[in-house]
């Protein structure tokens, strides 16, 4: 029994030592099979990691790419539109530190006159000086009592010195300060004394474009300031208790009815609209008419008998003009009043406001008729007029108006130059030499008459703005020559003078004889 109990034990044994090493040889050939899997399934896992590892990798790096790019970008941005504005802030410490070891540089002429220059006494101190006093002021400006003009425009440009190494490392040990570059402007010296002391008493302005380039031949605003004595007679200037404004550049400051200076932005838009049919719009001027249920006066109430729209320019009807305007597209006039520069910023580096133009399709008849022969809400400065003129003069394109030509060292050398800049073509070619004919007619049997005795033909339009209740009239003229090669676009605005014919013509005459001769 005992035996049997015992043997029966050993089998159980042998046969759990059999079970045990089945499944040791099953583990054994199941183990290459798992290892095998378990290596697939790390190899996938970190396969996975490396392409998650890599997508990082490559989204940070494209992210670098892109913070370079921008930064790059807004260098490139920065430096061709910004610079010049930071670094001739008038609060830009770096002028102070330049100031300390530079003599500021002077302002010339195109012609070479000196319009602003640096003295230095014996003990050390420096005074600006303006030779031509009040003539020049709005345009150089002055660095007593806030800096203006061009003066702050090329500041850093003034506080800079390109003399050789050699000299400035003299300088230096000696004490002495630098020579700085000297800013060469595209004004005719001649030319803006003429033109200031042919305004006479009047307050007013006068703004001479090259058409071609848009260099500034001319900008004159008075009465002026004499910025030698601007510090002491500062209290009296900004008190400006006869409101002669003194410091306001009227040339782009000012704002003024544009009168029937205006009438050539309407005649423009007339002719775009009806480029078949405009040769036959006439009219009948009666001295006094109704349009649009308001009631129009040509001056002095002239009646000026049938009239095309060439002879409706040249004899400035307002009754015509008013009746053109009524026929327009209001929103195309709005549009192609702003193509010329209203109601838009001016690309230029001088202080302006924006001209004005509110005409739109909500405008009732009597906005509209008043617009179209330049009064009403319309305003415009006598800068944007000369480029009205300007623009006709070349073609239909606009040049962007420009002061300083060129930069050079002491010795001569150019180190920095301004090139001309095109707005764009405003209007077309056809449209603007149609409108030179017309301006032309201004001149040779319109109001413009006393402008032709020159040996060249005069292309302009006069132009007289009612300012107020009392009846006070601005006399304008805008215009250029010769007519089929211009030189020079003209803009002149006498203020409470009267007719344009009467005031604003003869100082342009005396200006057209300064330029271009008899």
């Amino acid at each position: 029994m005992r035996h049997s109990r015992r043997q029966m034990h050993q089998r159980e044994e042998s046969e759990r030592d059999k079970n045990l090493q089945m499944q040791k040889r099953k583990a054994r050939k199941e183990q290459p099979s798992r290892r095998k899997q378990n290596s697939r399934q790390a190899g996938r896992d970190e396969e996975k990691e490396n392409k998650k590892g890599n997508a990082q990798i490559l989204a940070l790096t494209y992210c670098m790419v892109a913070v370079f790019l921008g930064m790059a970008g807004y260098l490139g941005y920065f430096m061709a539109v910004k610079s010049d504005k930071v670094i001739n802030n008038p609060y830009n410490k770096r002028q102070e530190v330049l100031a300390k070891k530079v003599q500021r540089g002077e302002i010339r002429s195109k012609d070479g006159k000196v319009l602003a220059k640096t003295k230095t006494d014996s003990t050390g101190k420096d005074t600006r000086i303006y030779p031509y006093d009040e003539i020049f002021a709005p345009v150089v400006g002055r660095i007593s009592n806030s800096m203006t003009g061009i003066e702050k425009q090329q500041c850093y440009p003034l506080l800079t010195s390109h003399v050789n190494p050699l000299r400035q490392l003299t300088n230096t040990l000696k004490g002495e300060k630098n020579p700085g570059d000297s800013v060469i402007t595209t004004l005719d010296a001649k030319l803006q004394t003429i033109a200031y002391q042919a305004l006479g008493n009047h307050k007013g302005a006068v703004v001479a474009i090259e058409p071609s380039t848009g260099k500034v031949l001319a900008m004159v605003s008075k009465p002026s300031y004499d910025p030698n004595t601007v510090a002491k007679n500062w209290s009296s200037l900004i008190k400006d208790s006869n409101d002669d404004s003194k410091l306001v550049n009227r040339a782009t400051q000012g704002l003024y009815p544009p009168g029937s200076t205006f009438k050539v932005l309407t005649a423009m838009e007339y002719m775009i609209e009806n480029p078949q049919t405009y040769r036959d719009f006439n009219y009948r001027c009666k001295g006094t008419d109704t349009v649009a249920g308001h009631v129009i006066h040509c001056y002095d109430n002239e009646r000026h008998g049938i009239l095309s729209l060439k002879n409706a320019l040249a004899e400035s009807c307002n009754g015509a003009f008013a009746t053109l305007g009524t026929e327009l597209d209001l929103d195309r006039f709005h549009k192609l009043a702003e193509k010329f520069g209203y109601n838009k910023a001016l690309d230029a580096d001088f202080e302006y406001n924006q001209s004005k133009f509110v005409l739109n399709k909500h405008s009732d008849n009597g906005e509209l008729t008043q617009t179209a022969i330049g009064q009403g809400k319309t305003l415009v400065t006598p800068l944007q007029n000369a480029l009205i003129a300007a623009t006709i003069a070349n073609d239909g394109k606009m040049m962007l108006p420009y002061v300083v030509d060129h930069v050079e060292s002491d010795s001569g050398q150019v180190v920095k130059s301004y090139d001309p800049k095109e707005k764009g073509q405003v209007v077309d070619e056809w449209v603007a030499q149609k409108m030179n004919d017309m301006m032309k007619s201004v001149v040779t049997s319109g109001t413009g008459y006393s402008l032709k005795s020159f040996s060249y033909e005069v292309a302009g339009k006069t132009g007289s703005a009612e300012a107020d209740s009392e009846g006070t009239t601005h006399s304008w003229f805008i215009g250029y020559a010769p007519a089929d090669n211009p030189k020079i676009a003209i803009s002149v605005v006498v203020e409470g003078a009267g007719t344009g014919s009467r005031y604003a013509v003869p100082v342009t005459k005396k200006m057209l004889q300064c330029y271009l001769g008899d």
